[in-house]
Parts: C-alpha cells; structure tokens; sequence
C-alpha cells in the first residue's frame, strides 16, 4: 500500500504540472550515476530440506551499500523523456534475525541488476536548473551469495521504481544531477546447498540516491531571429500655411503649422528650408508678385523667431504663377493664398 500511494503520488504531480517547462537538453542524451543503496529489513522464511517441514522466519538486514546506473534516453520537447535503465547494486547481509530472537548463521552479499524502462516529467525551475519526476518498470536479478556457501544462487523478479531528481547545467550539453529511486522488487526465492532448501522473501525494498552526469547529443533549436525594427515614422518635410485676402500676416493657425515645421527642422537638421509664396488671381501680375514677396518674408521670420537659422532659410514669391486651384482672372480662391515650406 505504501508503494503504491508513492508510485500514484508520483504519477499525479507530474500530472499536475502541464504548464512547466521542457527540459533544457533535448534529443538523445547518456547518463552514468554512482552512490549510496540501502535495503529495507526484508522477512524471509529459510525453508528445511526436502523431506522435513521445518521453516524458519526470520527477518534479513544490510549493511548500506553502493550503486552505479547508466542511462540512455530521449527528451521531447513536450517536457517527456524516455529511457533505458541499467543499474547494479550490491550490499553486505547484516544479520538473520530468527523470529525467537536468535540469529541465524548466514551472513554474505546481495547483488543486484536491473533493467529498467523510465517515463519521466522534466519541470523547469530556473534557467538551469530542472526538477524531474518519473516512474519505471522492469526486471530485477538478485544473487545470493553466503560466505558459509550456504546459498550461491540468483532469481529474477518484477521491478519497479518512482525517480524524483534534479538536473543543473553545467554547459548546453552536460548536466549534472542528484536523483533518489525508490526500488522494489518482488517476492525472490533461492536455492540452498548443504542441505538447505531455499530463502524465500517478501518484496524487497531499496532507497538509491546517486551524483551523475547526463549528456545530450541533441541539438537546441535556435530561436528565430528577431523582426527587424520597424522603420523610424517618417517626419513631414512640407507645410502649407494660409492666408487672409490682400494679406501677408501669420494667422493662429498658421503659426501653429510654422511651430510644427520649425520643430520639423531641428529634429531632423534641415541644411536648408525653401519657402513659396504666393497669391490668388485678383490683382495685378506686378502687385501680386510682390505681395507673395511678403508672405514668403512673413513665414522666414516666423521660423527664425522660433529657432531656425536665418542663414539656412530661402525665402521666395511666385506671385499667381503657380496656382494650387486654377481658376479665372480675378477669382478669390483662399487654397491659392499661401506659402509653402519644404525642408530640405
């Protein structure tokens, strides 16, 4: 029952846990791991030999022990990876503690190999660091062997595993990790010699917690380039402003035309500014001429009053000659009363 809740609690944090992010390695990657195993005091029954129907419980107890375990697997990009799991492990039996207190005289080692599949949930902490839980399932060879010779046989068992471990990246390709493996086997049964028939046991339960390095052979995809910037907003390099009939005073709203057009200028540092004046058709040619003269001048001052260079200011009057709206001789058309500033 314990197992199982470990194995369930497992499976649902990974569950629980969809919005995380992938593993930083992905695609084919090794792993090899070393540290430190132990086992559980495991019940046991030593049975008699063939013909007598003696049986002893006893309860086996070992030593802390070491493990090695490599790995080789591939990570997806939606956060899974999957894996081949090949670890062995080895510990010195402690004592045989019979059921009436008196301990029995077997003592030796207990060697392990596993082979073990692992589906495993990587969670993103930080920009190196990953969490990971995962469960596997295999196949477990246990041996037997007593230092009386009691026992020197091997059994395999089902096996399977809850992984909780955390990854850190040494470089784009190398990590390096601490993970923890609770282990369990099931029921083992080996042969005896000297007259003994067999240890038969319940499962057999490991803690292994080990230091390793994974490398990945994968290649991170680049991340697309970012959009070029956008161009600068293009600033307006030509103003119209207007005037009243038979005049070449600054209106308000011309001003505030001339205000943007000298703000124009400064930002963008105009080497020059050309301004047109020019007329409707009512008047004469020579009057008209000279009174675009005048809208031309009023519009330089203007600019020169707000911060423009007088020295890079043209200032011209074209008269009637260059009508915005053609009309007849004598026509009162305000779109023609105006002058214009181009920056250059």
């Amino acid at each position: 029952m314990k197992t199982r809740t470990i194995l369930l609690g497992a499976v649902a944090a990974v569950a629980l846990t969809g919005t995380a992010n992938a593993g930083q390695l992905p695609g084919w990657y090794v792993g090899i791991e070393g540290g430190a195993n132990w086992v559980d005091d495991v019940d046991v029954q030593i049975v008699g030999p063939s013909g007598f129907s003696s049986t002893t419980r006893a309860t086996a107890s070992f030593d802390t022990g070491w493990a090695v375990l490599a790995t080789v697997g591939y990570a997806f990009h939606n956060h899974f990876r999957l894996e081949g799991e090949v670890g062995y492990r080895h510990n010195k039996i402690d004592t045989v503690l019979a059921r009436f207190s008196s301990t029995t005289g077997i003592a030796g080692d207990l060697d392990e190999l596993s082979l073990m599949a692992n589906v495993i949930y990587d969670i993103q902490l930080g920009s190196k660091t990953t969490l990971s839980l995962g469960v596997g399932a295999g196949a477990d060879r246990a041996k037997l062997d007593t230092t009386a010779n009691f026992f020197d046989d091997e059994d395999w068992g089902f096996a399977y595993q809850g992984i909780v471990g955390l990854a850190y990246n040494l470089s784009s390709k190398t990590q390096l990790t601490l993970n923890y493996r609770y282990f369990r086997v099931n029921d083992l049964s080996f042969d005896g010699a000297l007259g003994l028939a067999a240890i038969n046991t319940d499962d057999v339960t490991k803690h292994t917690v080990t230091l390793g390095l994974r490398y990945s052979f994968g290649h991170e995809e680049e991340p697309p380039p970012p959009p070029p910037p956008p161009p600068p907003p293009e600033t307006n390099k030509h103003f119209i402003i207007f005037f009243g009939f038979n005049k070449c005073n600054i209106t308000a709203e011309a001003d505030s035309v001339l205000g943007e057009a000298a703000a124009a200028a400064k930002a963008t540092g105009s080497a020059s500014v050309t301004i047109v004046g020019h007329t409707d058709t009512v008047g004469s040619t020579r009057y008209n001429q000279k009174l675009s003269e005048c809208r031309a001048n009023a519009t330089k001052s203007n600019l020169v009053g707000k911060g423009v260079p007088e020295g890079s200011i043209s200032a011209s009057g074209k008269g009637e000659t260059e009508l915005m709206v053609q009309t007849g001789d004598g026509v009162k058309e305000p779109q023609n009363r105006r002058a214009t500033i181009d920056l250059n």
